[in-house]
C-alpha cells in the first residue's frame, strides 16, 4: 500500500451493525484500561484512533448475503457527517449519565423535604441535543437494552429517564465487574423484572402494613409514656423483611440470621419473628415507673439473670412452607451500641455455613445461611464498626456469600439532621467502596420496595455478594416517643403531621386502580384491630396469676468442673512426630525447618516443651478428641512473636499448609485465619461464630494485648455480660499478650484490670500463666466445657518474652500427668513445721513478674530466704480462695502477705486482689503491695527507667526487712 493510500485507509470501514458496536465497546475498554483489550485490537486503536459512532461505508447492496456484507469492505460513500457522529456520542454519554446520576432526580423522598439536586447532567441541552436530534438517532446506538417498542433516541432517553428517576433509584456504576454491572442494569431496565404483584399479594401487603401501623398505634395509646422506638415512617421494613425471608428460604437457606438496633425492633419481633402480641403487651403492662419516666424495664426479662430491656432482646422462629420447615430465623440480641451486632450475626452466618466435622479446613456452603443487617442511616455512616464489617465482604476467613443490608432511613440521628451527621450525599455511600450495589427506594412506595428486595435476593443468589437497600422514610414521633421532635426539626415535623401513613397511601392507590374496595379495606382494619384488642384482653385476664420478678434470679454460673486434661506421653509423642510431616514436594524455609525440627525430641527425658509447642500439642489433642478449632487474629498463622508457625508457607510457591490439616488423629476441622487490621469487628465475628457453633473452640488473639482496648464494647456488652442479659452462652478464648519488658506504654499492658473489674457471677475465667504445661491444660480444660452448662469465656494474659524463656518450658511428664492448677506454690506444702515457722512473708504474684522473682531467687542462696515463700496465682478469676487460703494456713508465724505486680498500682490485679486477700489473711498478718505507683499511663517509654523500676520491685519484694513502702520513690 502506498503512503497516500495508507493515510486514507481506515479499518473501521469494514465494520457494520453489531460488529461496529463490538469495536466501539472495545474502544471504551481501551480508554479505561488499554491492557484489557487484545494486542492486535489495541494496536489498531493506537494507530487509527476512535472508531466512528456509525458506519463509515456505504450501505451494502441487498443482493449480498449478510455474511458477504460483514466480510467485504465497503467503498467510501463520501465525507463523514461529523456533526451527526458528535450527536450520537453525546447521546450515548447522556444515556450513561442517566444510569450514573439518575438517582439524583429520583422520587425517593416521601416528605419532599430534601433540597433539589443539580441534575443538569441528565438534560439533553447540557450536551447540545434537541428532541429532534435524539429522534433522528436509532435507539440501538444509544441503549443496548432497548425494547423493540423503542425506535429512536428520544424515546430511549425518555424511557431511561423514567426508569432511573422513579421511586427506586439505582447506583450500580461503581461495581467493578462488568458482567455484574451489565446484569444489574439489564434488570433495572427490564419491564419484566421483577414480575408485578398479583392481586392476592397486593391485598396481603396492605394487610401487613395495617398490622404494622395499628400495632404501633395500640402501644402508643395503651401504654402512654413508655419507650418503644417505633417503626412508623419506615413501616415497609416489615414487608421487606418478610419478602427477604420468603425469598432466601425458597432458595434453600437453612438459617437466616438478623441483626438490627432498637428502632422498629418490637414490630419486627412480633410480625417477622412471631413473638405473640400478648407477650409484648405483658412486658409493657408490668414495666416499672411508667408514670414517672419513660420506662425501660418489663416483666419477665430479668428471669434467669439480670436481663435486658425489651427492645434489645432477640428471638428465634422456624419458617414453614406447607408442612416442611424451610429455615430457622434468628434475630440476635443487641445492646444500645447500635451497629455492634453486625459482626456478631456475620459470625453466626459463617458458623451456620461451615461443616466442621472432618479434618482439614472447614467446608463452607454460602447457600446454607444468609445474613440480614438492618441499619440506622446515621449509624451506618457514623459507626466505624460498619466499615469494619463491610470489609469482611471478600475476605477468605470471614466472607459469607453476601449480606443483605437494609438502611431503615428516617434521616435523623436522635435529634441530629443528616447534614450534621455525615459528609456523604447518601447514608449508603460507604458501601460503594466495598463493591456493593445500592438501591434507594421510597418507603411510601410498597411495590417498589418489594421490587428492590427481589433484585437484591436474585443478585446475592447469582453472584454470592451483598446488596444495600436504602429504605428512605421518616420518623413519625421523637426518638423515644417522649421527645418532642418539633424542638429540633420544626420544618420536617410540620410536614410529618400532615403526611398520610403508608397503609393509607397504598389503600388509596389500590382503590384508585380498582384492585380493592373501601368495604374490603374497612374489613381489614376491623380484623387487624380486633386481633390486637383480643390479645390485650387475654393478657389482662392473666393479671392475677403469680408474677415473675427480677429478684428471682438463678444462682451464678457453677464453678468449672475439672476435666481430665492429661494425655498419655506415648500419645503425645506419636502426635508430635506427625506434626513434623510435610506434604510431598513441600519446600520448607530452611531456618524455620531447623527451629521446628527441634521439637522432635522435646518430649524425651530431660528435654522441655516451650510455650508455642505446648499450644500446638494442645490443639492437636483437642482435634483428636473431636472438637473443631477456629483461631484468628492479625498475625495468628505465624504468631506476632514468630513463635507459632501453625500455618506454613512453601518457600518455592507460597502455597499454605498446616500440619494440623493432615494429622491422622484429628477428628474435626482446624481453621486459622490472619484477620484484617480490626479488633472490634473481628472479635464480634468470633464471638458470634462461637455462640452459633458452641461445640467449636474459637480463639481470638490480639496482636498486642492493648489492642483489645478498641474492642471494649464487645467485651462489655457481649462477652462478659451476654449470659447475664440474654442467657447467651459463649466459650470463646481471648489471647492478649501482656507483660512489662520496657516496650513503652502501648505494648506492655493488656489492661488486665478492666477484665477483673467486669468479673462477677462466674461469668468468665481470667488467667495469667507461667508455664507451658499450665497453658496446655487450661486450653484442654476450656475445650472440655464447650457445649456444657459450665461453659464460659476464657481471657488469658498471653506471654511475650516468656514465650522463649526456658523457665516457662515444661517437661513432658507435666503434660501426661496432672491438670491445670489455679495457684502454683514454689515450695512443698509438706515441708517440716520447723521450716514453716521460719516463714514471715508470703509473696503472691502473677504472670511475668513471677518469673522475674524466680530468676532473682535462683541467683541467690536459698538459705538466705528461709523467711520467704512465693506462690504464683495463675487463675485470677474466679478467685482461687480455697487454694490461697490453704497456703496461708501453713504458716502460723506469717507477718506479711505481699502482692507483687509490675503494673501501676491503679492497674493490674491489685485492686481486685486486695479485698480478697484481706478477707482470708490471718489477723496478725498485714496485706501489702509492691509495685509501681498510681499512674495515668500504663508504662514508661524509656528502657532504662523500666529496668530500674523492675529491679526495685524485685529487690523490695525480696528484702528481709518489713515492707514499709509499697511504691517506687521519686
Amino acid at each position: 500500500m502506498s503512503n497516500h493510500d495508507e493515510r486514507n485507509y481506515s479499518p473501521w470501514q469494514s465494520y457494520y451493525g453489531p460488529n461496529l458496536g463490538y469495536v466501539q465497546e472495545q474502544y471504551e475498554r481501551f480508554l479505561t484500561d488499554p491492557g484489557s483489550v487484545e494486542a492486535t485490537v489495541r494496536e489498531q486503536f493506537e494507530r487509527f484512533g476512535e472508531p466512528p459512532a456509525v458506519s463509515m461505508g456505504a450501505t451494502p447492496s441487498p443482493a449480498k448475503s449478510s455474511d458477504q456484507q460483514a466480510a467485504s469492505p465497503a467503498a467510501t460513500s463520501g465525507p463523514i457527517d461529523s456533526n451527526m457522529l458528535k450527536k450520537v456520542v453525546a447521546a450515548h454519554q447522556l444515556m450513561l449519565n442517566i444510569r450514573r446520576y439518575g438517582h439524583l432526580a429520583a422520587d425517593i423522598d416521601p416528605l419532599g423535604f430534601s433540597p433539589a439536586a443539580d441534575t443538569k447532567l441528565l438534560e439533553p441541552e447540557t450536551f447540545g441535543l434537541t428532541q429532534a436530534d435524539l429522534a433522528s438517532i436509532p435507539a440501538s446506538l444509544i441503549w443496548d437494552n432497548a425494547p423493540a417498542s423503542i425506535s429512536n433516541g428520544w424515546e430511549a432517553i425518555s424511557r431511561l429517564r423514567e426508569i432511573y428517576t422513579r421511586s427506586a433509584a439505582y447506583e450500580f456504576t461503581h461495581i467493578h465487574d462488568e458482567n455484574e454491572r451489565n446484569w444489574l442494569n439489564k434488570q433495572a431496565e427490564s419491564g419484566s423484572f421483577p414480575a408485578p404483584l398479583s392481586a392476592r399479594e397486593r391485598s396481603s401487603l396492605l394487610e401487613r402494613l395495617m398490622e404494622v401501623e395499628y400495632f404501633e398505634n395500640f402501644l402508643h395509646r395503651t401504654f402512654v409514656g413508655q419507650k418503644r422506638f417505633s417503626i412508623e415512617g419506615v413501616d415497609m421494613l416489615v414487608p421487606v423483611l418478610d419478602e427477604i425471608v420468603r425469598s432466601v428460604a425458597h432458595d434453600g437457606a437453612n438459617n437466616i440470621l438478623m441483626g438490627m438496633a432498637h428502632r422498629g425492633r418490637l414490630n419486627v419481633l412480633t410480625h417477622v419473628l412471631g413473638k405473640p402480641y400478648e407477650k409484648i403487651f405483658s412486658e409493657f403492662h408490668h414495666a416499672p415507673n411508667k408514670e414517672l419516666i419513660p420506662s425501660e424495664g418489663s416483666m419477665g426479662l430479668n428471669y434467669g439473670w439480670t436481663g435486658d430491656v425489651k427492645y434489645h432482646l432477640g428471638a428465634d422462629r422456624a419458617v414453614k412452607e406447607g408442612e416442611t420447615i424451610r429455615a430457622n430465623l434468628t434475630l440476635a440480641n443487641n445492646p444500645s451500641h447500635l451497629e455492634f451486632v453486625n459482626p456478631v450475626v456475620e459470625g453466626f452466618t459463617r458458623a451456620a455455613q461451615e461443616d466442621r466435622s472432618k479434618p482439614g479446613m472447614p467446608q463452607q456452603d454460602p447457600s446454607k445461611a444468609v445474613t440480614i443487617c438492618v441499619h440506622g442511616d446515621a449509624a451506618f455512616i457514623g459507626e466505624g464498626i460498619v466499615a469494619e464489617t463491610l470489609n469482611f465482604n471478600k475476605l477468605q476467613g470471614y466472607h459469607n456469600g453476601g449480606t443483605l443490608h437494609i438502611i431503615a432511613n428516617n434521616r435523623l440521628g436522635f435529634t441530629t439532621n443528616s447534614i450534621d451527621s455525615r459528609s456523604t450525599h447518601y447514608a449508603s455511600d460507604l458501601a460503594k467502596g466495598f463493591d456493593i450495589p445500592i438501591v434507594h427506594v421510597n418507603a411510601d412506595e410498597p411495590e417498589a420496595c418489594l421490587a428492590a428486595v427481589r433484585l437484591a435476593c436474585e443478585y446475592r443468589l447469582r453472584y454470592n455478594k451483598g446488596f444495600v437497600i436504602d429504605l428512605i422514610g421518616y420518623r413519625r414521633f421523637g426518638h423515644n416517643e417522649m421527645d418532642d421532635p418539633e424542638v429540633t426539626q420544626p420544618l420536617m415535623y410540620a410536614k410529618v403531621r400532615n403526611h398520610p401513613t403508608v397503609s393509607v397511601l397504598y389503600s388509596e392507590q389500590l382503590k384508585s386502580q380498582k384492585a380493592i374496595t373501601e368495604e374490603q379495606v374497612e374489613e381489614l382494619r376491623q380484623r387487624t384491630n380486633g386481633k390486637l384488642q383480643a390479645a390485650y384482653d387475654a393478657m389482662k385476664a392473666k393479671e392475677d396469676q403469680p408474677k415473675v420478678r427480677g429478684e428471682q434470679q438463678k444462682p451464678p454460673l457453677p464453678a468449672t468442673e475439672e476435666a481430665r486434661t492429661a494425655v498419655p506421653l506415648e500419645t503425645l509423642r506419636d502426635i508430635n512426630l506427625e506434626l513434623l510431616n510435610r506434604p510431598e514436594g513441600f519446600t520448607e524455609y530452611t531456618k524455620l525447618q531447623r527451629i521446628l525440627q527441634r521439637r522432635a525430641s522435646a518430649l524425651n527425658d530431660g528435654e522441655k516443651v516451650d510455650w508455642a509447642h505446648a499450644e500446638t500439642l494442645a490443639f492437636a489433642t483437642i482435634l483428636a478428641d473431636g472438637t473443631p478449632i477456629r483461631l484468628s487474629g492479625q498475625d495468628s498463622e505465624r504468631g506476632t512473636f514468630a513463635h507459632r508457625h501453625i500455618m506454613l508457607n512453601d518457600n518455592a510457591n507460597a502455597a499454605k499448609f498446616s500440619p494440623l490439616h493432615m494429622l491422622p488423629q484429628a477428628k474435626a476441622s482446624f481453621a486459622v485465619h490472619n484477620s484484617p487490621l480490626s479488633e472490634t469487628a473481628v472479635l464480634g465475628f468470633e464471638y458470634g461464630y462461637n455462640v452459633f457453633a458452641p461445640e467449636t473452640f474459637v480463639i481470638w488473639e490480639a496482636q498486642y494485648g492493648d489492642f483489645a482496648n478498641v474492642a471494649q464494647v464487645i467485651f462489655d456488652q457481649f462477652i462478659s455480660a451476654g449470659r447475664a442479659k440474654w442467657s447467651q452462652k459463649s466459650g470463646i478464648t481471648i489471647l492478649l499478650p501482656h507483660g512489662y519488658e520496657g516496650q513503652g506504654p502501648e505494648h506492655s499492658s493488656a489492661r488486665l484490670e478492666r477484665f477483673l473489674q467486669l468479673s462477677a457471677d462466674n461469668n468468665w475465667t481470667v488467667a495469667n500463666l507461667t508455664t507451658s504445661a499450665q497453658y496446655f491444660h487450661l486450653l484442654r480444660r476450656q475445650a472440655s466445657i464447650l457445649g456444657t452448662e459450665h461453659v464460659r469465656p476464657l481471657v488469658l494474659m498471653a506471654p511475650k518474652s516468656l514465650i522463649r524463656n526456658p523457665r516457662v518450658a515444661s517437661h513432658g511428664v507435666e503434660f501426661s500427668e496432672g491438670s491445670f492448677k489455679p495457684v502454683l506454690p514454689q515450695f512443698s506444702l509438706t515441708e517440716p513445721k520447723e521450716q514453716k515457722d521460719k516463714v514471715k512473708r508470703l509473696l503472691l504474684c502473677t504472670g511475668k513478674v513471677a518469673i522475674d522473682v524466680e530468676e532473682a531467687l535462683a541467683s541467690s542462696n536459698a538459705e538466705d530466704f528461709e523467711w520467704l515463700r512465693v506462690a504464683r496465682v495463675e487463675q485470677l478469676y474466679p478467685f482461687a480462695h480455697a487454694e490461697i487460703e490453704r497456703i496461708v494456713k501453713q504458716y502460723d508465724k506469717l507477718e506479711e502477705i505481699v502482692w507483687v505486680q509490675e503494673e501501676p498500682k491503679n492497674m493490674g490485679s491489685w485492686s481486685f486482689m486486695e479485698p480478697r486477700l484481706r478477707a482470708l489473711a490471718p489477723k496478725k498478718a498485714a496485706v501489702r503491695y509492691v509495685g509501681r505507683p498510681d499512674r495515668s499511663s500504663t508504662a514508661s517509654g524509656h528502657q532504662e527507667v523500666h529496668a530500674a523500676e523492675q529491679k526495685w520491685i524485685i529487690s523490695t519484694a525480696l528484702n528481709g526487712k518489713p515492707v514499709e513502702t509499697s511504691l517506687i520513690r521519686g
